[in-house]
């Protein structure tokens, strides 16, 4: 990857990180309602995978989804607003932080249920074979939906019919509360079962924005030949809990303190300064990012609060809500 392509890569984190931190402080001053499952250490996974993608690939994601919803193309202004019950907000208010949805860029959604997308990834990339428009169907997991029935099922027809679809765990350790090594019968959740169901399975570093992009990239070509799906199970490390209820306090401190070194802006910087990006035009990228997010928040907190009369449209495809037999 050339200096301008990383560049790039690293302003697309560093936005995603102050979206996070933005929704972080506003949960605080209690302008964000219910809770949150911030993705913040994750971030490369996100921008790696969205780089290697095509604008019309389907991208689904979970709960801690923010960073797949900024990546695919919503905006901080769009996101923020959602999570704070705005008219303007990605869903209108009606998704809140958990539902995260643009499906005009290719984010079919980010889903409360461990592992229920995945299916739904299938069935998208089922979809693509049956009108042959080459798109690939991507599903992102964490750790903990590994040990979810839907997986295996998914992994199995996927693997059946040689879908265009690829399964990208993000494996932050932790299957919310608990440590995943302690109830999983294998090193790698998810790349060491993938074989099982004849399915290729990779490891890749997470919080490497560039490792990402390339193993997507690699992938994503031998799905559209025809080779079907793939397992990449990506290393990482949330700086959070795992919502905002969640002082992650059963973390060891000396495995939180080697995690941070790994941060994935420090490693892109560290990228940057190897190809002779200096210091003055990382900085530029960071004050382009923060004023991003900061324009963002202000909008979002001007924004009006949805019209109750709207909280049955768009139930139907039509958007409308009539019952029907």
């Amino acid at each position: 990857m050339d200096a301008t392509a990383l560049l790039d890569r690293y302003e697309r984190m560093n936005v995603i990180r102050r979206t996070e931190k933005a929704a972080h402080d506003l949960f605080l001053q209690g302008l964000v309602k219910g809770t949150t499952h911030l993705a913040a250490g994750q971030e490369a996974i996100a921008v790696g995978a969205s780089a290697a993608l095509r604008p019309d690939d389907y991208v689904f994601a979970t709960y801690r989804g923010h960073h797949h919803a900024l990546a695919r193309g919503a905006t901080p202004e769009e996101c923020l607003a959602e999570l704070m019950s705005r008219a303007t907000g990605l869903c209108k208010a009606k998704g809140g932080s958990m539902h995260l949805t643009k499906a005009a860029t290719g984010m079919l959604g980010s889903y409360a249920i461990v592992g229920s997308h995945l299916p739904m990834a299938v069935g998208a990339a089922w979809s693509a074979r049956l009108r042959g428009t080459e798109q690939l169907a991507v599903a992102f997991f964490g750790d903990g939906a590994t040990n979810i029935g839907a997986f295996h099922e998914s992994l199995n027809l996927a693997a059946v019919w040689k879908l265009p679809v690829l399964f990208v765990c993000e494996n932050n350790l932790y299957m919310e509360y608990t440590p995943i090594a302690d109830v999983t019968a294998v090193p790698r959740p998810a790349a060491d079962r993938a074989p099982a169901h004849g399915i290729p399975g990779e490891v890749v570093d997470g919080n490497d924005v560039v490792a990402v992009e390339e193993a997507v990239g690699r992938l994503a070509r031998r799905a559209r030949a025809g080779d079907g799906p793939s397992v990449l199970e990506a290393e990482t490390y949330r700086h959070f809990g795992h919502s905002r209820a969640d002082p992650a306090a059963y973390r060891p401190a000396e495995e939180v303190e080697r995690w941070l070194k790994h941060d994935p802006l420090d490693l892109a910087r560290g990228r940057l300064a190897e190809l002779g990006v200096g210091e003055e035009t990382v900085a530029g990228a960071d004050e382009r990012a923060r004023a991003v997010v900061e324009r963002a928040v202000e909008a979002a907190k001007a924004a009006p609060p949805p019209d109750p009369r709207e909280a049955l449209t768009d139930v139907w495809a039509d958007g409308g809500a009539a019952w029907r037999t």
